[in-house]
Order: structure tokens, then sequence, then C-alpha cells
């Protein structure tokens, strides 16, 4: 065979490999993709102020669809990458039942709560859900970041971010996401 239509059969089953193994092709199977959702915080609105420092402080309500096959535990971590000295913590909770669809509003402040769920140390150095509060100024944004994990974490109540970070390396099967927005 002539080197060029050597090369050139070469290229055209690389080419044709490629297109039967690349992503898209519909050969995957694809299950919906796990979404989280509030009825009271809107994708990048803001957040209404009875969950804030400035008035109730209570958690919104949050609900999640399509935890994909095999979840064995949901967790959950607030954060705000906008304050002044870094990320900021306002909540951290792990290991909730992986039947679990939604918190509701107001969790309570406890480090364990019912079927085991446990909640973690914010930055502001109290157990469970802490609203925005952040200094005059500019507007902050407030991720709420849902993971469906493998396997519970079986950390004690307490853990940090970072311990739960930590935890759940290697353990994460889908995550959403939900961002609001608060100015002072």
């Amino acid at each position: 065979m002539h080197p060029d239509k050597a090369s050139a059969l070469i290229v055209t089953v690389v080419l044709a490999t490629c297109a039967w193994i690349s992503p898209g092709s519909g050969a995957e199977n694809k299950e919906p993709r796990m979404e989280l959702k509030s009825s009271v915080l809107k994708e990048g609105a803001n957040i209404p102020r009875k969950h804030t420092c400035d008035a109730d402080d209570v958690s919104p309500l949050l609900s999640w669809d399509n935890a994909p096959a095999g979840t064995r535990a949901i967790a959950l971590i607030a954060d705000d990458p906008d304050a002044p000295g870094g990320t900021w913590v306002h909540w951290v909770i792990y290991d909730l039942p992986a039947d679990t669809k939604e918190l509701a509003e107001g969790v309570a402040k406890t480090e364990t709560l019912e079927r085991g769920a446990k909640q973690g140390v914010n930055d502001f150095r109290r157990v469970g859900y802490s609203g925005p509060c952040p200094p005059p100024g500019l507007s902050h944004r407030y991720f709420f970041k849902l993971y469906a994990l493998d396997a519970p974490t079986n950390l004690k109540p307490r853990a940090t971010k970072q311990q739960l970070l930590d935890a759940i390396k290697g353990h994460i099967l889908s995550e959403a996401q939900l961002v609001g927005r608060y100015q002072r």
C-alpha cells in the first residue's frame, strides 16, 4: 500500500473511533441532572431579608430532585466567596439520608437532626445556619452547594467546611447549586 493511502486509512480509522466513543454520540445513559431549588430563593436574585442577620436569620426552604442512583447521603454547604477576608461559611449540614428531598425553612440550629443528619460549625462559630450578614457596600453572592454522596461521612457533629470537604472527596456522585445575593 502506498504510504499516503496508509496514512489516510489510519486517519479515517482514528476519526471513526473517536466519533464512536465521543461524548454526545447518544450512546451514553443520561440521567436527569440533580437540581437544587427554593420557593423563596431564585437563582441570582436577592435573598429575602427574613433569611439574613437583619431579620429572623432562618434557613430558607431548599428542595432537590434527581439525586443519582447509588446516593447514600446528602450534604450541603452555604458560603459567601465575596467576604472581605475570604470565603465565609454560613452553613454546613451533612449525613442527610439519601431519600431526603428538602430542608424545611428554619432548620433547628442543633448539632444533630432527625434521622441522623448532623450540622457543622459555620464561620460565626455557631452550629447550623447563619444567614447573610455582609458589611455595608457591594452585593455579596451566597452559594448553596448540594452534594449527593455514595456514602455517609460519619463525621461527628460540629465539623467544619474543610473537614466535610475532606470527608466527601472521592464520594461525590453529583452536585447542584443555587446562588442568591444580599446587600446591606
